[in-house]
């Protein structure tokens, strides 16, 4: 129990840090505000892709920025040209270049003046393009000078990243041929990857509520008749009821609320490498315990007898041989996740952790009614949107959105079902946070028993509705996120009205509402604490 308790704790606390569902597009940082549109400066700000070639050898495809005014870049690869790069001499553009630019594209430095300014130059020295070097590694919006009329420039404008731009920059002056092609593919409306994430994230809750069906041994099979006999004898056989289960209390779930917001704050102002792997190291303790749960109750459905074999070792007394070989292995996945998190196939393996763990933790933790349920969703609800949306009034940036981008060397928060967009040019990864999942979740598994215990058929129960609600509701929070051009989502937004709305009002409708807020009032919980005993008189 002390285990259960404390993984409890544990993805609750890292669930409610990765609440919002978010987008791992690159940012484009806003350096100049705004300006007025002209003929001359209407361009959309457009990401761009630089294909480059040193010596004829293809490199790896930089992302640049495109400018508010010159030619728009072709959308399409093959309409793209490849031509020649040169310096610009002097290196900041901002005068006549010495170096011949004709029919080639300049490469120059940011500063010193305005971009039209070094486009104009670049045009007039033959140029077909500007490649700006920007000096940072993030992308600036390049606006036209303020009262700008009439700029004429027809050539391509794109800056690129500082240590991409030196890379190529060291090439030329080492004496290689460096040639580019410059072209902005559009990004899908649509990325249909996120139909995938849609399915892990319902699939789990659907999961998690049949899963003492799905682990349930076969007991048409001789071997579990004989065992199952055995074990009554001997006074070994467990019902349901007396599992492994803690109840949660409104206390507990404003804590749970208090003790994150507490937490991500931490993460917010000490954000560094080895806070990362700290969360890394917490998720993979959670993951292993979590896969080592469903692996083993998915083979003992089978092998009933496969657990009765046991070892008996220091400090853990009499253990499963079977036990052990399932723990080394979900230990070695854990660990080779680690080691590949950066790989592009990471995110399967993540994702499998995540998904036992959260479908583990669906089985141990329980609301007793509903009453509870609207205390948790409620303060999600609450520290979800404030976080998103309103630290910024207070912290200038949005909390939750910062944290969730991790700390700038590539590390990220592993509490999120992701998968790469396979369908966007531009790459990239749609995310959910476990909060998204686990807490509609626990009302969802909480009505799947009431259904249940209440003999309610799929019409009039709260199961079926629920689980629809929760899908609509992922779709609006996907539809908000594209409306808001990829910006992180406060997901709870959407799925709370959308699962406890609906419980409300269906339990108004069928005069149920006073049975669903009392149900299970018999049991006096504290924040977290073991179910209790079905032996123990009311």
């Amino acid at each position: 129990m002390a285990m259960a308790s404390g993984l409890l704790r544990l993805v609750f606390l890292l669930s409610l840090i990765a609440l919002s569902l978010a987008r791992g597009e690159k940012d484009m940082v806003l350096d100049v505000d705004s300006t007025p549109d002209t003929p001359s400066c209407n361009n959309p700000y457009l990401m761009a892709k630089v294909k480059n070639w040193v010596n004829g050898h293809e490199g790896e495809t930089i992302e640049g920025a495109g400018a508010k005014f010159g030619a728009l870049l072709p959308s399409k690869e093959e309409k793209a040209v490849k031509l020649p790069v040169v310096i610009s001499n002097p290196l900041n553009g901002c005068s006549a270049s010495s170096s011949k630019l004709s029919g080639a594209i300049a490469l120059s430095t940011r500063g010193d003046c305005d971009f039209s300014v070094k486009a104009k130059v670049a045009q007039s020295g033959g140029a077909k393009a500007l490649v700006v070097i920007n000096n940072d590694e993030e992308l600036a919006k390049m606006a036209c000078p303020d009262n700008s009329t009439s700029l004429n420039i027809s050539i391509f404008v794109v800056m690129v990243p500082k240590s991409d731009g030196e890379a190529l920059k060291k090439s030329i002056e080492d004496g290689k041929k460096v040639e580019l092609l410059l072209y902005s593919p559009k990004r899908p409306v649509v990325d249909y990857s996120v139909v995938f994430l849609w399915l892990m994230a319902v699939g789990t809750i659907i999961v998690a509520s049949f899963w003492s069906k799905i682990t349930a041994p076969d007991k048409s099979d001789e071997n579990y008749n004989e065992l199952a006999e055995k074990e009554s004898n001997t006074g070994t056989a467990k019902d349901d009821s007396e599992d492994e289960v803690m109840n949660l209390s409104v206390a507990g779930a404003v804590c749970f609320v208090i003790t994150a917001s507490t937490f991500l704050l931490l993460l917010y102002f000490f954000m560094s490498t080895w806070f990362i792997w700290v969360l890394i190291v917490l998720f993979c303790i959670g993951g292993i315990e979590g896969m080592h749960n469903c692996v083993l109750s998915l083979i003992l459905r089978k092998w009933r007898s496969g657990g009765q074999k046991t070892i008996t070792l220091p400090l853990l007394d009499e253990v499963s041989i079977l036990s052990l070989v399932v723990l080394a292995f979900c230990a070695a996945f854990a660990v080779f996740w680690v080691v590949t998190r950066r790989a592009s196939y990471s995110w399967i393996g993540q994702d499998v952790l995540g998904i036992c763990l959260m479908v583990t933790v669906l089985q141990i933790a329980r609301l007793p009614n509903i009453k509870v349920a609207t205390v948790l969703l409620c303060c999600a609800f609450v520290y979800d949107i404030f976080w998103v949306f309103l630290s910024p009034l207070i912290f200038k940036d949005s909390v939750m959105v910062t944290v969730a981008k991790g700390d700038g060397s590539g590390e990220a928060l592993p509490m999120l079902l992701r998968i790469p967009r396979f369908f966007d040019p531009w790459g990239g990864v749609n995310m959910i946070g476990f909060g998204d999942v686990l807490f509609p979740g626990l009302l969802i598994v909480f009505t799947y028993r009431f259904d249940k215990e209440n003999k309610k058929s799929a019409f009039n129960g709260y199961f079926p509705w629920l689980l629809i609600g929760y899908g609509i509701g992922l779709g609006l929070t996907y539809l908000g996120l594209y409306l808001m051009n990829g910006n992180g989502q406060p997901a709870l937004l959407y799925l709370v009205p959308c699962t406890l709305g609906v419980t409300v009002i269906l339990g108004l409708i069928r005069r149920e509402l006073k049975q669903l807020w009392d149900y299970g009032a018999e049991v006096s919980p504290s924040s977290v604490e073991p179910s209790v005993d079905a032996s123990r008189s009311v």
